[in-house]
């Protein structure tokens, strides 16, 4: 199983995640992050260190979440690779907590 970066990531994207993994899985968007499910090694590392409680394994992941492990694969293959913690987005702290948010995910950078 690997691991899947879900809903409440999106409009947050803290990044305390990022470094601790140790196969550079993770990608980033605009507003979201995922993890690439062909390089996750399932380590766990990153669970414990996201302040959204956005990651979860793939057996673990909530119902409401599923649709997020194929846009995990599908995200990964066009966001570039990310190495290193970016800052969160500036406002992330108010929009943790929020439900419903894959309306907000945006897929490309807006001009």
């Amino acid at each position: 199983m690997t691991y899947v970066v879900a809903e409440p990531c999106i409009k947050c994207k803290y990044g305390d995640c990022v470094p601790v993994c140790p196969v550079d899985a993770f990608h980033e968007g605009p507003n979201f992050m995922v993890i690439d499910p062909e390089e996750c090694i399932d380590c766990s590392l990153c669970v414990d260190e996201c302040p959204a409680g956005a990651i979860f394994e793939e057996s673990d992941l909530p119902e409401e979440y599923t649709r997020y492990v194929a846009l995990n694969a599908e995200l990964a293959k066009s966001w570039p690779l990310i190495k290193d913690k970016p800052g969160p987005l500036p406002d992330a702290d108010q929009w943790v907590d929020v439900k419903d948010k894959l309306r907000y995910l945006q897929m490309a950078e807006t001009v």
